[in-house]
């Protein structure tokens, strides 16, 4: 019997290892490189191999980086889109390079609506939804929330920039 409740509990471990790891903050540098999902205003950190000395985004309209430290950086979600990240180390040699997808919040709280030919996304909390545009749907949509976005960010911007002086 013994052997029996030792065994199922070291199944459930090797069943419930992959989704544990998937909740907690595991740095995509170290999985090497690949896709990298990022919702829209949010963070998340990066952890080099190597020291990096520079860093660029391909499309900083869609995300930005923050280096911490040599090895360290955050990386924000800015706009929805694909970018990419390639960071140098101080010889100028590539040391990691990857994709940056921002898409909207989790699907599990996403309503599509069809009216006819055309598609609105809304993402939902308990107490409302706000319309987030997806691949697909329809351009007045999508234009209506990247001005919201937009303004968004430059009220961000301000209020950085006033808390810096």
């Amino acid at each position: 019997m013994r052997r029996t409740v030792i065994a199922a509990s070291l199944l459930c471990s090797a069943v419930m290892l992959p989704a544990l790891m998937s909740s907690a903050v595991i740095s995509p540098a170290l999985a090497g490189p690949g896709d990298v999902d990022l919702v829209l205003d949010e963070v998340h950190t990066l952890t080099f191999r190597t020291p990096v000395a520079t860093v660029y985004v391909g499309n900083p309209s869609i995300a930005d980086i923050t280096m911490v430290d040599a090895r360290h950086a955050f990386v924000q979600g800015k706009g929805y889109g694909r970018t990419n990240i390639v960071a140098l180390n101080q010889s100028g040699s590539q040391v990691f390079g990857a994709h940056i997808n921002v898409i909207g919040a989790d699907h599990a709280d996403t309503v599509v609506l069809n009216r006819g030919a055309q598609r609105i996304t809304y993402s939902c909390t308990q107490a409302r939804c706000e319309p987030t545009p997806m691949p697909g749907d329809g351009k007045d949509t999508f234009d209506a929330q990247n001005g919201q976005i937009s303004l968004h960010q430059d009220a961000a911007r301000k209020a950085a920039a006033a808390s810096a002086d």
